[in-house]
This record gives C-alpha cells, structure tokens and sequence, in this order.
C-alpha cells in the first residue's frame, strides 16, 4: 500500500456553489470547475493538461500554494465562500406545523365530517319565529329547551374529532422530522477534516472547507469534497457506491487525479457517492449528473414536475370507503326526511283537512326545519367519526413501536404501504451480507476445512508460519478495531481481503499486534506491493542469523504455481508436484469459486545464510520455490438471520430480488445462500448489459412489454448501475401483467440509489452505511442496516391494516343499527329513539377509545402466513361483512324488542309516541344502555376479523384494550344514573333560563335563593317558609287561572305544553302544581325512600320540580290528591 499520510488534494469543486457570473479576480469560474469535475480519468487528465497545464496550473489560477495551503485571512475566506460558494448542501427547509395541518385536513374522510358538522352546528342555532299554533294543525313540535340546547354538542364533538385527528396526525409527522434532522445535525458536526493553511495543518469543519482548500487525505479518511490529486503515494478510493465495484481504484496524478467527494479513502466503511454532491438535487432527477447549481428557483420548478406517490394502498380504499358511506347516509338521510315532510303533511292537510295559512308558514317551516335536523343526525350517525382517527391511532403507535424495531419510520403511511409489498429489490453488500471479508473455509496441512478449524488442529509450526505470514504481509495500514458502539462488530480498516486474514488469526485466537510489535513496518527488509498483473504480494524478513524469510500471499491459481513444496499433516513441507496441485484446484479451489468465494494461497520461502545475497530487484526469481501453508475462501458472508427473514417473506408471498454491482458468480452464490435462488427452479440472474440490451428496442428506447417478459423471472440483477436499479423498480411498479399492481420495496445505501428509493412505493435507506442523500430519499430508515427489520416492517404494516379493518368492523355494525334505529324510529315514533347526545356518546366517546383499543392490538407472526391483500381486494372482506351484518341483525332485533315491547316486559311507561324532544323516559334509558353495552361486548368480538372461534386468545397481552373495555362499562353506568341520586351534581340543575318561566313566576328566583342560603346557614330558612307558603298561594291561584283559560287556547306559553296535547281529558284536579318547598327539598335531603309515595319520577331528574317551573302531573292513575303525608304535595295542601 506502501505509505498515504500525506496526499494532499486542492479542492476545487464545492458541494453547493450558486454565484456564476461574478467569479471575482479567480482565473477559472465555478463552471468551469464543476463540468472539469464531470470528467473521469483520461478526459479530464486531457482537460486540465488543454486548460490549466497541470494542477499546479489550477492551485494558480485559484491563488493557493500547494505547500502552503490558503492564507486563512477571514477576508480571503469570505471572498471565496461569495464567489464558489460553501461545502454544504443545504438540508431541505423542514415543513411547518401549519403546513403539516394544512396536508392532513386533504383527508376525505375529514372533508365529509366536517361539511356535517357545519350545517349541523348551523341548524342548532337556528331559532324560528313563532306564530299562532292553534289554528296550524296539532302536529306535535313540544321542544324541551334541555335537549335543544344540547342540538350544537352533536357539531361542536364532530369538529372536535376533526381537530383531535389532524393535529395528532400532524403532530406525529413533525416530530418524526424532528428526530430525523436531530440525528442528521448530530452527524454532520462530528465531521472534520485536515487541511493545511499558511502552512500549518488544522483541523476544521467539513462544512468550512472553501474552493482553494489544500487538504491532507488519511487512511480511511471520508471525503468530504470533490478535488483534483497534487501529490501522493500509493493513493486508492473506494468507490463502490458509486460503480458498485467493490475493488479500491487507484488514483494518480497520470492516471486519474480526481477524487470525488463522499468516497472512502481506501475504506473500512463502504460509503457512498455518485456523480456529484453538488447539491441534494442530483438525485432528483434522472440523469445522475444534474445540472445543478443554478437558481434555486429553477430547481424548485424541476423538483414539483416529479409525479407524486400515489395515494398508499390502505388511504386509496378508505377514502373509497368514506365516499361510499357518505353517500349511503346521504341517501338515508334524505328518505327520513322526506318521509317525515310527507307524513306530516298528509296528516295536517289531508286528514285534519286543515287550509294552509299565511300567518302558519313560520310555523310549519319551523316542523320542516326540525325534520331536516333529524335528517342531519341520521347522517352524522352514518359517518363513521372514530375512523381517520383510528387510522392516525394505528399508525401513530405502530411507528413508535418499530422504532424498537429499528425501523425509523419517515412518513406514516410507508408502514402501513409495506404491509402490502409483493416485490423487494435489496442490495446485496451489506444488507444482505455483512459488509465484512471473512475466511469461511480453509485448505490447511492437507485437510480442506469447510469451517475455521479449532486451534488446536493446527500443528504449532504450521500455526507459527501462518500467524508471522498473515501479520507481517499484510499491509500495516490494515487492522482490525474494536467495535464503535457495545454489542457490534469489530471494525475493519483498510483493504477488506487484509482483514479477512487478519480476521482468521483472531479466529485461531492468535493476535497479530504481537508480531507487528516485534516486528516494526521499518524492520521489513523488502516489500513487493500487490499489483493487478502478478496478482500478489510479498515480504522479506531478515533474521538475525543472516537468512532472509519471504512470505507471500495472491490468487491461489498464480502463486500454487509457484509452489514447489506444502506443508504437510504434521507441518512437515513435502513435495508438491503438478499433479498434486491439479488434485488441489480441483477439489479444494473449484468447489471454493463455485459457492463465490475468492481463494487466496498463502505461501513462504528460506534464503539460507550462507548463500549470497538474491538480486531482490528481479521478483520473479524471489517469488518462486514456494512452500504452500494454507489455501483459503474469502467472502462476505451472508448475515445468519437473512435466509430465515427471507423464507418468511417468500412465504408471505414477496418476491425478494438481489441487485448488486458485484460480479454475477459471487452474486449468484450469495443468492443461493440466502435463498433467493432455489436450486432446480427456473429463475433469470442477468447482468446490467445483458438487462439493459434485453429490454430496449433498436432505438434503445426501454419498452415496457420487454421488461414484463423478464422482471418476473428475474431474481439476480449482477453488475448493476443505479440507473438499472431504477429501470427495474419503474418496470415492475408499471408493470400491468398480473391483475394486481405490484407494490415495491427498494433498499439503498448509495446517493445513487436516491432515484430508485424514490420511485418505490417504500424506500428503506440504511441508516449506518447510508448517505444523507439516500435518507432524504427514504420513507423508512433501518438503523442497523439488517434485511429482518424489513420483514418486522412488513408484519406491522400488515398489523396496521388488520387492526383498521377490526376497527371497521366495529364502527359499521354500530352505524348500521344506530341508523337504522333512527330512520325507523323518526319514520314510525316520530323522533329518533336514540337522541343526539347519546348518540355522540357512543360515536365520538366509544369509537375513539375502541380506535385506541383495536388499533394497539401487537402484531404476531401469524400475519406472515397470508398473501399480501392487494391494491384491489375490498377493504371489507366477506367474512366481515357476514360478521357486521349478522351482528346488526342480531342488535336490531333485541333493540326493535325493547323499544316496542319494553313497556310490557319491564312493567314501565312507554316512551314512545312521547312529543318530538320529549324528556327521556326510563323506557328510552333502557334501550340506550341495552345498545351501548351490545356495543361493548362487540369491541371484543371485532377482534378477530378472519373468522378465527376464539375471540378472547391474547386478550390479556393488550393492557390497553382491557383497561378501556373496562373503562367504558364503569363510565357508561355512572352516566345512566339517575340525576336525583347524585348529590354532589345538584347545583348543577339549577338555573332555568326566563324564557322558560312564564312572567308570573319570575318571583321565584327567591326558591333558588333558599337553596343557596339553605346550603349556608340552615337557621334561616324558617325566614323563607314564610316567603314561601305566601308566594305558593299567589302562585296555584295563578296556575289554575292560567291552565283553565289561557292554556287551551296558547298553549306554548306553557313549558310544559305537551301535557294538553297529549291527554286531550286533561282535568283540574290534577294540575296540582308541584312547586318546590323547603319541605320538599328536606324530604329529598333526609328521606329519599318517602319518595316512593309520590308519582313515579321520570328517570331524568333535570326536570324535576327544581328545574322547570311548573310540573302538571297528568297521570291518571294516581291521583295526585292521594298524597301520603311527607310527600311535597302534602305541604301543598296544608298551605293552600
């Protein structure tokens, strides 16, 4: 390798220049830099011989010595960064949270809610005018001011939803961004880089270097910025990333003297660059070398023509679905209204015979205004609010749980797209394999081992050449390093063969420090660097005896040639004739090559002391005579958990296909290892010519019906450029050959790769080997660069989808029946049975937390045994249509029993047929809690959704769902109560609006002063009975006085007006006014149980006798002067 501490390189290319025109006094324009930077080994050598003379002729023009470097003056610096530019690709501006907001409110799920819940927040405020009633039919429009009120809750709570999912979603998405800047700016500060200004070498930010720089290039070092060679030794690139050639290419002055920035300097790590890091766009477009620079404005425009990804596969069939849904309730919603508009003009008009009149048109607007409001909650019920929220739930958490995973997900919807993948396309070299040279097998003291042999197997003479051969000619510049972070690999610096063998002594658990110790690089006698034609390397030691050792490694087949001896069983070297080594090729290195190994021979050679000295100058003559110590198989092995990973995806039904720059041998072995290939089926492993020639036509023009042809047969895809990667990926995705799209997962590490990450459906970039380009790119980023987190991104992907299918599930059979329950129930009774505020309870309330409960179900390996659904399969499958439909049936059925027989089988009033917006009654209390709690026990049956027996399996691995099943129950009793019973929410009743309260009985704001002060100082209250008994008497005079001729003929200046409508035999004695006393309120206080006496009070106790002002008790049974002593009628009597 011999020695690379001082290549020194002017960097005359700049990542990110933007001034063209104004090129200050500099003799060459930034132009002209980057189209010389354009060009590779003997172009540009011509270019800069034609412009420049030589580099020195550049270090001129850019005013900077080679020796000496820069000035470091600020100005000069300022200058130059004015003028070139700096060496910084400016991160792509991250959106804002507005922005973010502004992308989930696109949703058209979103968009429906919200239309529903404007017009019906609008129809809640809308107050009518009034009219003369009496002379307008005798429909009945009684309207209980507690429930009107509560009309805006329904639109408030749909809004509300709406809000909850975007800023979730929004959230989500900005700190996804967040976290991945955060480890980007954490990368980019730890760079830095040696450069020499005003003669003394520095370290300084990779992002401070400027156009003129002279930089120092080490061992192992990253480049950070392109640059033209002045000087160096020996000086080799890594630029695998780039050509996908895993050999190091030479760099020189009369070779090739341009280096191009994020190469690795002869690298340990195999990183990354394409054509140019001029500015992020080069992967924008399709050629790699972009015309970048230029306007920002320009580039902008360029990047807004990509098409965009289309729409993930779950969001395509959601948005259908909401669509559908929509309409559905439209259409519901629409017949109950018209239904309810004709039923009531037949009955006005038709069977009351009654003419329309001028002075009623308010009026009946006012009938036709409340049922299009229930026209509008039928369809608020259709919709399903808890679905985008279930899907932002779903997401959300599976994103946070792949983080463990290590999958750091970019964009939400890649996780659940990957669910759905048919098609990998993954790199081979560290994806699929690890990245690292290893011995895997070894042709040792005449015994081929196919693993490393145990140490003691080795005799110890064979071991004690093999550890001095191995150590000392290896370059010293290789090594192998501990491990960055705790539980990794060692690391591997330097030329990737070097530590595979130095790998094998750590194996042999023998240590090549020691030797290296003991033998200085400046004690080796001679060294004969390796070179491409002879194909080997050797070393000379001298011994202290006067005798010279030579130790040689190279290509099996060049230097067995050579050998004339080998060691043999007991380390001893026997002959070793031509026959013997035809033995060996054929039964050791053939068997090595055919499985993609590189074989290398390690061999040795005595110069006895006394013997004149050799002439070292003529190699052939040294190197020859060998003996043979080992013969060995390099590769890079397969990773051990990737051919389970990709059993599992073939099982799963994606096609998992290898595309690597790697010759196609070693390719196809890698591929047979992992299981790509299967030995005796009929699959294609081309190379990028032979690609590219099959599937373009005379014109060289790529035709689609030549790729279907290949792509799927098409398994290896060998010495491959980016642009055949992208070719491949655009070929399937557009591929129409099978009914169902295919759906593509692309993994890349490579800037090179950025076109193709972009075009797949997923792109998966690595997140140690990979490129801030290849990242920016990707929608999911694999922190410890391994295929099996794939396979995990595809089974939560999967576990996504499944859990907004159960969801579905559970939201459609609660839709259904509550629809249907309210379109019969307006149609028959008039008014829905459920009212609007319970039905938000169960919409908004119940299906949020079942979105939460469905969608944290964890995923099981289950998921990898079904075939991918497909762009095109419904989102609700038969199985669950059966289940939805059986169980609305089923709910219907006990819903329908109730509402029309519960009178009968609970002994209690019916509820039915009570005025539009009536009180609710305990018959409408019971069926409510009957559906809510068929509700709750139907949350454990939408969790399995293809028709497994057994909903309960794994029920207890999900804390979530129990605690919120739980939950629900506990709220849902508390919340059914009866009012009465809960003390400490009395107060809360309190407060009547006046439009409630006839003029007459506006004095009675002193009855709610009495509750206060009651509360405070009970010695008063003798003080207001007083009061009281006075006002009582006013009060009944005036009720019976009011009731008797005013009722009958306006009766809405009656709260309570629906009592004469209902019960035509309306009779004095039993408007008893029920008017609230301090007699009554202590009952209530010291003894509930008296109450019994009493008519029966309705199960809502917000209309007792505390809120509304007057209650006629028209229950003919009781009697109301039956009252038992104790009760308030009681005191009534006694006062009047």
């Amino acid at each position: 390798m011999g020695d690379m501490a001082n290549n020194s390189v002017a960097y005359s290319g700049v990542k990110n220049a933007v001034k063209e025109a104004n090129h200050g006094d500099f003799g060459v324009t930034l132009a002209e830099l980057r189209s010389l930077m354009e060009l590779r080994a003997t172009d540009a050598l011509h270019k800069i011989q034609e412009c420049y003379g030589d580099v020195h002729g550049i270090c001129t023009k850019l005013k900077t010595s080679p020796n000496e470097g820069l000035s470091g003056n600020p100005a000069d610096i300022e200058r130059r960064e004015a003028v070139f530019g700096k060496n910084f690709i400016p991160p792509k501006k991250p959106k804002t949270f507005l922005q973010l907001v502004w992308e989930a409110l696109q949703d058209v799920t979103l968009i429906i809610l919200e239309i529903a819940a404007v017009v019906s927040l609008g129809l809640s405020f809308y107050q009518p005018p009034g009219g003369n009633e009496s002379l307008c039919g005798s429909v009945n429009v009684g309207e209980e001011e507690e429930e009107s009120e509560a009309g805006w809750i329904e639109g408030a709570a749909i809004l509300l939803s709406v809000v909850c999912v975007v800023l979730v979603t929004a959230f989500n998405d900005w700190s996804k961004e967040k976290q991945f800047r955060g480890l980007q700016s954490r990368i980019e500060q730890e760079q830095k880089f040696t450069v020499i200004r005003g003669g003394q070498v520095i370290q300084i930010p990779v992002a401070d270097i400027i156009v003129g720089d002279i930089a120092q290039v080490k061992y192992g070092d990253l480049l950070p910025a392109d640059g033209v060679l002045i000087q160096g030794n020996d000086l080799k690139i890594d630029e695998s990333s780039l050509t996908g050639e895993s050999d190091h290419v030479k760099k020189s002055l009369d070779r090739d003297p341009m280096l191009l920035s994020g190469k690795k300097q002869d690298g340990a790590v195999e990183n990354r660059n394409k054509a140019k890091a001029q500015d992020g766009a080069a992967m924008e477009m399709q050629p790699l070398k972009s015309e970048d620079g230029g306007d920002g404005d320009e580039k902008d425009k360029k990047r807004s023509n990509l098409p965009k990804k289309e729409k993930s596969v779950l969001q395509g069939k959601l948005t259908k679905l909401a669509v559908q849904i929509g309409k559905a309730g439209l259409l519901m919603s629409a017949i109950t209204v018209i239904i309810l508009v004709l039923y009531f003009v037949i009955d006005t008009f038709w069977v009351q015979k009654r003419p329309w009149l001028a002075e009623c048109t308010p009026i009946y607007i006012q009938y036709f205004v409340k049922f299009f409001i229930i026209g509008v909650t039928v369809l608020v019920v259709a919709v399903p609010e808890g679905l985008p929220l279930a899907v932002t739930i779903s997401l959300a958490y599976s994103v946070k749980k792949m983080m463990k995973d290590n999958n750091l997900v970019r964009h939400l919807d890649a996780c659940e797209t990957m669910g759905n993948a048919t098609a990998i396309c993954s790199d081979k070299t560290g994806t699929l394999t690890m990245n690292r040279m290893t011995v895997v097998q070894a042709y040792i003291n005449e015994k081929h081992y196919k693993k490393i042999p145990e140490p003691e197997a080795i005799p110890e003479k064979t071991m004690a050449y093999l550890v001095t051969g191995i150590s000392v000619n290896c370059a010293y510049t290789s090594k192998i390093l501990p491990p960055e972070k705790e539980g990794g690999l060692p690391r591997h610096v330097g030329n990737k063969t070097e530590c595979a063998l130095l790998g094998l002594l750590l194996d042999l658990k023998r240590d090549y420090q020691d030797v290296r110790n003991e033998i200085p690089e400046e004690d080796l006698y001679k060294v004969y660097t390796f070179n491409s034609v002879r194909k080997s390397m050797s070393t000379v030691l001298k011994n202290s005896d006067g005798s010279f050792r030579i130790f040689s490694k190279g290509a099996s087949e060049i230097v067995l040639k050579k050998c004339f001896k080998i060691l043999s069983a007991n380390g001893e070297p026997k002959v070793f004739r031509p026959r013997d080594r035809d033995d060996i090729v054929k039964t050791v290195i053939e068997p090595m090559a055919s499985e993609g190994l590189r074989t290398i021979c390690l061999a040795f050679r005595d110069f006895p002391a006394g013997e004149p000295e050799p002439e070292w100058d003529n190699e052939n003559d040294i190197v020859t005579g060998l003996t043979c110590i080992a013969v060995v198989g390099i590769e890079d092995p397969v990773r051990p958990e990737v051919p389970d990973a990709i059993k599992k995806c073939q099982r799963a039904g994606i096609t998992v296909r290898m595309v690597t720059g790697d010759n196609i041998n070693t390719a196809r072995a890698i591929a047979l290892k992992c299981g790509i290939l299967n030995p005796g089926e009929d699959f294609l492993c081309l190379e990028g010519k032979d690609f590219n020639r099959r599937i373009r036509n005379e014109k060289g023009e790529i035709e689609q019906e030549r790729i279907d042809k290949i792509w799927p047969k098409l398994r290896v895809l060998a010495r491959s450029s980016p642009t055949d990667k992208h070719t491949l990926v655009k070929g399937i995705i557009d591929s129409t050959v099978f009914e169902q799209r295919q759906v593509v997962a692309v993994t890349g590490d490579g800037t090179n790769d950025g076109p193709a990450l972009k075009k797949a459906d997923v792109g998966f970039a690595m997140g140690i080997a990979g490129t801030d380009v290849a990242k920016e790119a990707s929608d999911i980023i694999l922190t410890d660069d391994n295929f099996t987190s794939i396979v995990k991104a595809v089974m939560w992907g999967r576990n996504v989808y499944d859990s907004i299918s159960k969801f579905l599930q559970f939201q459609l059979t609660v839709n259904v029946v509550a629809v249907i329950v309210a379109f019969t129930g307006a149609c028959i009774t008039q008014d829905s049975p459920l009212k609007a505020v319970q039905m938000l309870w169960v919409n908004l309330i119940m299906d949020t937390l079942a979105s939460l409960a469905l969608a944290t179900e964890p995923p099981t390996e289950a998921l990898l045994l079904r075939k991918p659904y497909g762009r095109n399969k419904p989102l609700i499958s038969r199985t669950m249509m059966k289940n939805i439909l059986g169980h609305a049936f089923y709910q219907l059925v006990v819903v329908f029993t109730l509402l029309f027989a519960g009178e009968r089988i609970f002994d209690i009033d019916s509820g039915r047929n009570a005025p539009l917006h009536a009180p609710p009654s305990e018959h409408y209390t019971i069926v409510f809690n009957t559906f809510v709690m068929m509700q709750l026990f139907n949350e454990i049956n939408a969790r399995k959704i293809h028709g497994e027996r057994n909903v309960f399996e794994g029920i207890f691995n999900n804390a979530i769902f129990c605690s919120i099943v739980l939950g629900t129950f506990v709220v849902q009793l508390i919340s059914t109560i009866p009012t009465s019973r809960l003390k400490f929410l009395k107060e809360a009743g309190h407060g009547t609006q006046k439009e409630e309260i006839p003029e007459e009985e506006l004095a009675e704001d002193v009855e709610e002063i009495d509750h206060a002060e009651r509360e405070l100082r009970r010695g008063q209250i003798l003080w207001f009975r007083g009061l009281n008994r006075i006002q009582t008497q006013i009060r009944v005079v005036n009720a019976f006085r009011s009731s008797l001729y005013e009722g009958l003929e306006k009766p809405e200046t009656r709260s309570s007006i629906h009592n004469f409508m209902t019960h035509p035999e309306f009779r004095i004695e039993d408007s008893e006014p029920h008017i609230p006393l301090i007699d009554d309120t202590d009952a209530e206080d010291d003894a509930p149980t008296k109450r019994n006496s009493t008519p029966p009070p309705s199960p809502n106790k917000n209309n007792n006798a505390v809120d509304s002002g007057i209650h006629l008790t028209t229950d003919m049974n009781k009697s109301a002067t039956s009252s038992s002593p104790g009760s308030p009628l009681h005191s009534l009597e006694t006062s009047l």
